[in-house]
């Protein structure tokens, strides 16, 4: 693997466990105090996209955590 990739996948690997780690944070605490992920749901509107480049897309940025949120409240919907 070249350096770039080896950054890559340990960047894609980050991601992963992140994400893991996020929604059983997310689960454990709605389930102890429910409306975490109506009050996450509702502060969406200040969540933008920091590039300063073309790249730049703040609804792609809030879409994925909509995304998110809707995979947290469908996985415990389904363990409960």
């Amino acid at each position: 693997m070249t350096d770039q990739t080896d950054t890559a996948v340990q960047a894609r690997r980050r991601e992963i466990a992140a994400e893991h780690v996020l929604f059983k944070t997310i689960e454990y605490v709605e389930r102890r105090h429910p409306g975490l992920l109506d009050y996450i749901e509702g502060s969406l509107d200040h969540l933008g996209d920091y590039a300063r480049d073309g790249t730049k897309d703040d609804e792609a940025v809030r879409e994925i955590a909509r995304k998110m949120l809707t995979g947290a409240r469908r996985e415990m919907a389904e363990e409960a």
